[in-house]
């Protein structure tokens, strides 16, 4: 099997996201994230500009330098439905801390592992923190949607292994 693990996202909320129904002057977004090899979806949540998905998501990850972007669309009842800005998931330092979890049984339970900060290099609207949880390494992002006046969606992200493959075990 080729598959390392499975990415598990939470899509949480979206914040300020841009009215794309003049008429109704609202939205009707839903979030699509995507790899090279594959596409999933939230549902549709109506007339809303900050809407509460509250939806999980998984990705099996083949491979790690695969880049993971994220899109909202406003959805339409005739004709295609209108984007309404991206941002891309930077698993990279996710992955750096997730390598160490078997080393980390003994920290306090809500251990800040890493402060990620909003740079050029990453979509990121707001620091993040990549969190030791109930024997669990997972991360919150706030991502700032690019090629859009406005809007953000916040996400956790977290690696779940699958037994018999790699996962994040460089010595499997």
């Amino acid at each position: 099997m080729d598959t390392l693990g499975l990415l598990r996202i939470r899509v949480r909320r979206g914040y300020n996201l841009i009215v794309r129904d003049k008429i109704a002057s609202s939205s009707d977004p839903y979030v699509v994230i995507t790899t090279t090899q594959q596409k999933v979806k939230t549902n549709v949540v109506k007339k809303n500009c900050n809407p509460e998905w509250c939806d999980e998501v998984s990705l099996s990850i083949k491979d790690l330098n695969d880049s993971i972007e994220l899109t909202v669309y406003d959805k339409d009842t005739l004709g295609a439905d209108d984007p309404m800005g991206t941002a891309e998931i930077d698993l990279k330092p996710y992955l750096e801390a997730a390598r160490l979890r078997k080393e980390l049984q003994e920290l306090p339970n809500g251990c800040a592992l890493k402060k990620v900060q909003p740079s050029g290099t990453n979509d990121l609207a707001d620091e993040s923190r990549i969190l030791w949880e109930n024997g669990r390494i997972t991360q919150d992002m706030r991502l700032k949607l690019r090629n859009v006046e406005s809007g953000e969606v916040l996400i956790q992200i977290e690696w779940v292994d699958i037994p018999g493959c790699k996962g994040l075990d460089p010595d499997f």
